[in-house]
């Protein structure tokens, strides 16, 4: 080996030495080093020759075979060819123990500390779930940019301008118990409403006069209390209070003669234990009748029965019952005008989840059970007579234990104060109200069960035909493009708007048969979102749609074009007609849907005419198209397919096309709905207070402060809210 080879091999081996003294200075181990890196601990060398990363590892060594570096026995001892730096040394022993060669200084170098690196610390799972969602989200803006810069924006702006904006349903919630139907009593026989009418006519005359006859009594006996209190004397022998006694007896007797049918009802009523307000005048009558005898033969207080306020009674029990009558005669004339009338059903949860109006040709069954119905009032009244009934008896009990002489008075007094003057107005006025005023508008409510299912009514679907019925939409003329054949354009395009049942459909076909041509066969019939139809016929592709369709499928249109209504027709991506539209809307449109928007009443498009989206209404006619909802045309179709089933409970019968009637009916329902509800409130609210105050009054007997005039001033004081408000149910 030549000496310059020694002498390199020299300094390399100075240099691993000062390598191993500095790391077996530190604060460190090698192992621990090792160790914090997830490296098995090397094992203890016997020389000073450390070994490197990627050298082969040394045999596993006995620790009780191995001694501290630098002792007795130091690395001069090892003869593990291993240590040596280069094999070439082996060939010449000697320059191993050359002093010059290879010196090793007694001492080892002062040891100087070596800069220690920090090792990071162990993250927490907090720190790293952090830094792995901000890595995510820079993933994602990446892809998000990388997908924004690949789509088209031009186009994506020609979409949205072309395809009108859809509204989309919720989700429905689960359905809660208290929306169960709750289980109905047998109802009537469905009589047919012509044989209805004609019951319901009969005797409305003469019912009328007893209405009249009626008043007279109640104003005589009225005359009859106020004379004394003017100061006007009677001539003998009507100056005896015995005599008057037997004259507001007599008249009390012709007026219930005059109400006997109604009062007999209330009787029977009673004991199918359905107590009514009719129930509670009979027994006043009963009563008072026999407090005026009673008073007549014995001579008993200076006081008149309560005739007066019978009477006053009597008059509005029987009134309400004629408004009753003449409202049920109105509805089933109406119903009767037409075979095939529509019929006006709400439909549970239909769009977003809502029960939601709906009008379809169909027959009156049902009409004739449900206009025989009870009505809202007497379904309340049922359930708080009985409870007045207990009551008046009570208290006329506990009056009667310490006065026996006061038990007919205050019978009297507390029934003729429980018996709400409004029992039987409260549902016959507004109803007979609300018939006047849809009857020429051809429109019939289906008695108290379709007036009560409107609580849950909040949305209404508008078809073509309610919007436009036949008559306002009319051609102005069509114009062929090309060589096509005029007869064949016309075809295709009639053929296309019969199956995606249009309202066009008759414009269309009347045209068609003007030219003598015939229908065609369409096959894969699809309806677009952009407001046309495409289909095959006879192996050509058809188009028909508004012009905004055809500029979506990029069908050529002509220059200069200004057709505000149109249908175009394109065969094989060529424009091969244009037919000229002219819509007149009603002028009923404006005020139906007024009264439906005021009772929160939303309407749904769910039309299949293309031409009729909201832009077009609100554009050219300044209906408010912001405040209703447009489906998409798949769920329009399924809301508008006349082969639906209907579940829903029958609300109007209608006889007339057109938005009108349909608006009116859903109007007239709530608004009487709530008017009866309120009605029946007031009524019961005014009976409960009454008694309180009669049995009180009868038990300090108060014979001035409970007279028959107080009293008719307090029951007409509870009568005046009940009268105005059904008033004004027939005023939208």
């Amino acid at each position: 080996m030549s000496d310059q080879n020694k002498k390199l091999n020299k300094g390399e081996l100075i240099d691993i030495k000062s390598l191993i003294g500095d790391a077996d200075g530190g604060d460190y181990s090698l192992d621990d080093i090792m160790a914090e890196f997830g490296h098995s601990p090397p094992p203890a060398s016997t020389g000073k020759v450390v070994p490197f990363p990627g050298t082969q590892p040394l045999p596993k060594l006995n620790p009780e075979d191995l001694e501290e570096p630098g002792g007795p026995e130091g690395p001069e001892d090892s003869e593990d060819p291993e240590d040596l730096d280069d094999p070439e040394d082996l060939d010449d022993p000697e320059d191993l123990n050359d002093p010059e060669e290879l010196e090793e200084p007694e001492e080892p170098p002062e040891r100087q500390p070596a800069p220690v690196i920090p090792f990071p610390q162990e993250e927490s799972v907090l720190s790293a779930f952090i830094k792995d969602l901000g890595k995510k989200a820079d993933d994602y803006a990446d892809h998000m940019f990388a997908e924004d810069e690949a789509i088209d924006k031009e186009e994506v702006r020609r979409l949205e301008r072309l395809i009108p904006g859809t509204d989309q349903e919720e989700e429905p919630p689960p359905d809660p118990r208290w929306r169960r139907p709750k289980p109905r009593e047998a109802p009537p026989p469905d009589t047919p409403p012509q044989q209805l009418a004609k019951r319901y006519g009969r005797g409305l005359k003469w019912m009328r006069l007893r209405v009249l006859l009626l008043f007279l009594l109640a104003a005589l006996s009225l005359a009859q209390t106020l004379i004394p209190l003017a100061g006007a004397s009677w001539i003998p022998p009507m100056d005896k209070m015995e005599n008057q006694c037997w004259l507001s007896a007599g008249l009390l007797g012709l007026g219930i003669l005059l109400a006997f049918d109604v009062l007999f009802t209330g009787i029977v009523r009673a004991f199918r234990l359905r107590f009514g307000m009719d129930t509670m005048a009979a027994l006043a009558c009963g009563f008072t009748l026999a407090d005026g005898m009673d008073l007549a033969a014995s001579g008993g207080p200076v006081r008149l029965p309560y005739s007066l306020v019978c009477l006053t009674g009597l008059f509005f029990l029987l009134h309400g019952a004629y408004h009753k009558r003449c409202a049920l005669r109105l509805s089933c004339r109406t119903a009767a005008a037409a075979a095939s009338p529509y019929r006006v059903t709400l439909e549970p949860g239909m769009w977003n989840d809502r029960d939601t109006y709906c009008k379809w040709s169909g027959s009156p069954e049902g009409f004739g059970s449900q206009i025989q119905s009870d009505d809202g009032a007497q379904r309340i009244f049922r359930r708080i007579c009985p409870l007045l009934f207990l009551g008046d008896i009570a208290f006329a009990v506990m009056v009667s234990a310490d006065y026996p002489e006061r038990r007919l008075w205050a019978l009297s007094a507390l029934f003729a104060a429980t018996t709400a003057f409004g029992g039987s107005l409260v549902y016959g006025r507004p109803f007979h109200k609300a018939a006047r005023r849809l009857t020429p508008s051809g429109a019939a409510l289906a008695g108290w069960p379709g007036v009560a299912c409107s609580r849950g009514g909040g949305q209404v679907l508008i078809t073509d035909g309610d919007l436009f019925p036949p008559g306002y939409v009319e051609l102005n003329g069509f114009k062929v493009m090309g060589d096509f054949p005029a007869e064949r354009v016309v075809a295709y395009t009639a053929t296309l708007i019969r199956d995606s049942g249009s309202g066009l459909e008759k414009l269309f076909h009347d045209q068609l048969r003007t030219m003598g041509g015939l229908m065609r066969n369409a096959n894969s019939l699809v309806c677009h979102e952009g407001g046309g139809l495409s289909a095959n016929i006879r192996g050509d592709q058809v188009l028909v749609g508004s012009a905004a369709f055809m500029k979506l499928m990029k069908v050529k249109l002509p220059q200069g074009l200004n057709v505000k209504s149109a249908v175009f027709c394109a065969i094989d991506g060529r424009l091969a007609g244009i037919f000229a539209l002219s819509y007149t809307l009603p002028d009923t449109v404006f005020p139906a849907l007024e009264s439906l928007m005021l009772e929160r009443v939303g309407p749904v498009l769910a039309t299949r005419d293309f031409n009729l989206i909201p832009a077009m209404l609100q554009q050219r006619f300044k209906l408010a198209a912001d405040k209703m909802a447009f489906p998409t045309i798949q769920r329009r179709r399924e809301l508008s397919d006349p082969d639906r089933e209907h579940e829903g409970l029958l609300a109007a019968l209608l006889c007339r096309e057109g938005l009108l009637p349909f608006a009116e009916s859903i109007t007239a329902a709530k608004r009487l709905r709530w008017a009866v509800r309120l009605g029946a409130a007031l009524c019961c609210g005014g009976s409960l207070l009454g008694m309180l105050l009669a049995a009180y009054l009868t038990s300090v007997g108060a014979y001035t402060s409970l007279s028959p005039l107080n009293l008719l001033f307090y029951l007409l004081t509870w009568l005046a809210p009940v009268w105005f408000l059904s008033g004004w149910v027939h005023r939208f």
